[in-house]
């Protein structure tokens, strides 16, 4: 029933051959199950599975070839991050996807000359210092400061940074934090922040864990102190949000890949089998109608990717993907729950699991509640003051 539709129409010959190459490769990583980091072990896996990617050149499909990368369209990172999360192998790295190409638009010659090799072959890694504990989804509202510092020790063109990060994923094994930070008055939103790229071995930088209720874990990050050049810095000063902005409008065809979906389906029906409920005509009803809603998802996913192919504007095909994909995680999970088998209720069997887990799903990039808001004012020109 699972897998009676799927993402694997519409694409040309080369890019089903290429699925085909995807396909062969994962066949070395079977049990790595690095998408969920269900087991603390699994990061090690992951970081050797980035070099990998990277030596095959599949962390650069899209990168221009001015920048050592394949110059492929965007289908085929859609096709390598789709079948990696059928696998349950590794979600995208931020480094060669948001990171460096936020840096082939708006970084200097001596950035990219200095990174882009690097994250290109998988050898360097990055988390994204977004959200903070007093500002939430709420990006505008980021408090971490980064003082210009005139004179001093290292002289000028320096910044020092004070304040903190939280639920960042992968802090505790990447190398660098792509930092969004507040350089301009404390009351000016948007328009005072600035990105800056911070080694996590700095001095003044601590990370802690922050355990999830899936058994994961984020993290809190705090700057005291810590001294970056203004070398470091990607764009100009207080133009950050066109930074972050840019920057994920390109990477929103592979950050929720729809075949995660569909695996998480196939594993439910597999269940219901094991447990002898698959012969019952309420659960088949309720199979059924989860398959049509995947299929939903998954034409949501291809729509999404071809406004990005095409160069058109994305956020709200984006942010609808987003907001039905992640629900149908949750309620993919929520019908084993309520099929009555002991064993969704048993602490770490697989659909226990994939309850806990489908909960963070609708909040990481992006909550379900700023998805509607995004949708509202941009699709039917709502206005929430109004």
């Amino acid at each position: 029933m699972a897998d009676t539709v799927g993402t694997d129409v519409g694409f040309t010959a080369e890019e089903e051959a290429f699925r085909g190459e995807v396909l062969s490769f994962l066949t070395g990583y079977q049990g790595l199950d690095g998408y969920f980091h269900r087991r603390e072990s699994s990061a090690e896996g992951v970081r050797k599975l980035y070099r990998a990617l990277g030596e095959r050149g599949w962390l650069s499909l899209s990168w221009p070839r001015e920048f050592g990368g394949m110059g492929r369209s965007p289908a085929y990172e859609f096709i390598l991050w789709d079948e990696m999360a059928y696998a349950r192998v590794a979600r995208p790295p931020m480094g060669p996807g948001l990171v460096a190409k936020a840096l082939m638009a708006h970084g200097t010659p001596e950035q990219c000359a200095r990174f882009l090799p690097d994250l290109r072959l998988g050898r360097t890694n990055f988390c994204l210092g977004y959200s903070e504990p007093d500002a939430g989804s709420d990006l505008a509202a980021v408090r971490t400061r980064a003082t210009p510092l005139a004179d001093g020790p290292d002289g000028p063109g320096w910044y020092e940074v004070d304040g903190a990060k939280c639920w960042t994923s992968n802090a505790h094994w990447a190398d660098h934090i792509w930092l969004l930070c507040r350089t301009g008055a404390a009351d000016s939103r948007s328009r005072g922040l600035s990105v800056l790229i911070v080694p996590l071995d700095r001095p003044g930088v601590t990370v802690s864990p922050i355990p999830t209720h899936d058994g994961g874990r984020l993290n809190e990050v705090r700057f005291e102190g810590v001294r970056v050049p203004a070398a470091d810095r990607v764009g100009a000063e207080n133009d950050g949000w066109r930074v972050v902005a840019s920057a994920l409008a390109v990477e929103r065809h592979v950050q929720f890949p729809p075949k995660r979906l569909r695996r998480d389906l196939r594993d439910l029906v597999a269940w219901t089998g094991r447990t002898g409920l698959d012969g019952d005509p309420v659960v088949r009803r309720r199979l059924s109608g989860l398959a049509v809603r995947v299929a939903e998802v998954e034409a949501l996913a291809l729509a999404l990717l071809g406004e990005i192919i095409s160069g058109r504007p994305s956020a709200v095909p984006a942010a609808h993907h987003k907001l039905a994909g992640t629900l149908l995680t949750q309620d993919i999970a929520r019908a084993a729950m309520e099929f009555g088998n002991s064993e969704a209720l048993i602490k770490d069997s697989d659909v226990e699991f994939m309850w806990r887990q489908a909960i963070l799903e609708t909040i990481g990039g992006g909550t379900s509640e700023v998805m509607r808001g995004l949708v509202a004012r941009q699709a039917f020109g709502l206005d929430s003051r109004g």
